[in-house]
């Protein structure tokens, strides 16, 4: 039994179908595809598709192609939008009955360490032999703070695109909340970004971030770091804030309020406790390499087991437990989980970052390119970009690989095949990239490291 349908539960369930384990998927929703299908990375990236063409269209006007200014239905992006989700879904649905695996809506409780209670579904109950956890997470609300008000957004919400604001803020200078926000400007809104901390998307090395700064200072109305909210009131016409912090934005009252400041776990509802599955003090399920939990038989993936939060690693969990369900030898230990951020410029990363090394006392070496050596970035007008590579200093492994550009997140594969494979300096040297293209400053920076003899 699979409880939850995002792209962990279900790549779970498919693969175990797959080895020829009888399956079921129990999920809340009607259809498959969880946050990221529904309410999360599809969504948002469709959007930022369009918000991608119309700054194609402003940008063509240095190079001598007019276009007149872009008008936006937004009744027709969204449904553009919902077209998408739908379609995807059906896929799913589609794919779950070639696998014949049977579905079930409804809440998923445990009762015991073999049986569940379904909610608001045809079933009272499941037993099962084994399961596989994969509840995924929510938007944390800013306790004692945030109120309930159409005006105030989460991520869930602000995909509804019900209309276009005249002035947003965001608060939280994570991936979700730039993303968004860009968005939203690039629909017209006037967006601000509050932050808690010194740096936009904490834990990213800071030259990666410096590209990207530099787009949102030109797209937003202010950036405004060291700063939190402290205070907020639906006044009617907007929502009146209170700041604490070295950067207060000028305004205090904007006609939406978008909060992006974290996910925690969904696993308080699940009844673990009547399990006996163990949680830590954050709520995220405890595992051990192989995935499984305390109680043997039951196994927990994804944002329910705790960071990176991601779609793709939840997705190789969920194929790898079904592997070990069906007596494969298998376990959970990649070298290298990529990170992309889908702004624009995106960012991603993979392996070590700077940081990290400096902070484990790990001898590096970095090697980086600024993206207005590259042909190819020239001839497309974005050299808002850099390639980074680290290396240990002993022996010119590569330990991580950090990039900021347009489409990076189509790149970053490379790097994370490079970290599997443990190649060395002159393993990428060696390699022949295609020119002219964005991934040969790969091989550009990897060029620096001095040649090495076999």
């Amino acid at each position: 039994m699979v409880i939850g349908g995002g792209p962990g539960g279900y790549h779970a369930a498919f693969r175990a179908a797959e080895n020829g384990i009888p399956t079921t998927i129990v999920e809340t929703a009607p259809a498959l595809g969880g946050v990221c299908l529904h309410r999360g990375c599809i969504p948002s990236k469709t959007y930022l598709s369009m918000v991608e063409m119309i700054h194609a269209a402003e940008a063509g006007k240095a190079v001598g192609i007019n276009f007149d200014k872009p008008r936006l239905d937004i009744a027709a992006i969204r449904k553009w939008k919902n077209d998408v989700v739908a379609k995807l879904a059906g896929g799913l649905d589609t794919l779950c009955k070639k696998h014949r695996i049977k579905r079930v809506q409804g809440t998923a409780r445990f009762e015991d360490p073999t049986t569940v209670a379904i909610e608001g579904g045809e079933l009272d109950r499941l037993t099962f032999r084994r399961a596989i956890i994969a509840t995924g997470s929510r938007s944390i609300a800013l306790r004692g703070i945030q109120i309930e008000s159409p005006r105030v957004l989460t991520s869930r919400t602000a995909l509804d695109l019900e209309d276009i604001p005249e002035t947003l803020l965001v608060l939280g200078g994570g991936y979700i909340g730039l993303e968004l926000g860009q968005v939203y400007a690039g629909f017209g809104s006037k967006v601000t970004v509050v932050e808690m901390l010194s740096q936009l998307l904490p834990g990213a090395d800071a030259d990666l971030i410096r590209p990207l700064s530099r787009r949102l200072k030109e797209q937003f109305e202010e950036i405004c770091l060291d700063t939190k909210v402290t205070g907020m009131k639906d006044v009617g016409d907007g929502i009146e804030l209170e700041f604490d912090g070295k950067n207060p934005p000028k305004s205090s009252k904007f006609s939406k309020v978008l909060v992006s400041v974290g996910r925690r776990p969904n696993s308080r509802e699940l009844n673990l406790e009547k399990a006996g599955v163990d949680v830590d003090d954050r709520g995220f399920i405890k595992v051990d390499s192989h995935l499984q939990t305390n109680v043997p038989g039951i196994y927990a993936i994804g944002d329910v087991i705790g960071n990176p939060m991601l779609a793709h690693k939840a997705l190789h969990e969920g194929v790898v437990v079904a592997d070990i369900l069906a007596g494969k030898d298998e376990a959970f230990a990649p070298r290298a989980i990529p990170a992309v951020v889908f702004t624009d410029p995106e960012i991603a990363w993979a392996g070590l970052t700077e940081v990290e090394a400096k902070a484990q006392g790990v001898e590096i070496t970095v090697k980086k390119m600024p993206w207005g050596a590259s042909g190819r970035a020239v001839a497309m007008g974005r050299t808002d970009g850099v390639t980074k590579l680290i290396f240990d200093k002993p022996g010119n492994r590569l330990l991580g690989i950090a990039l900021t550009g347009v489409h990076v997140g189509e790149m970053i594969s490379e790097g994370v095949l490079a970290l599997e494979s443990q190649a060395t300096a002159r393993d990428l040297q060696n390699m022949v990239h295609p020119h002219p293209t964005l991934s040969e400053t790969i091989g550009d920076v990897a060029r620096m490291m001095p040649l090495q003899t076999i």
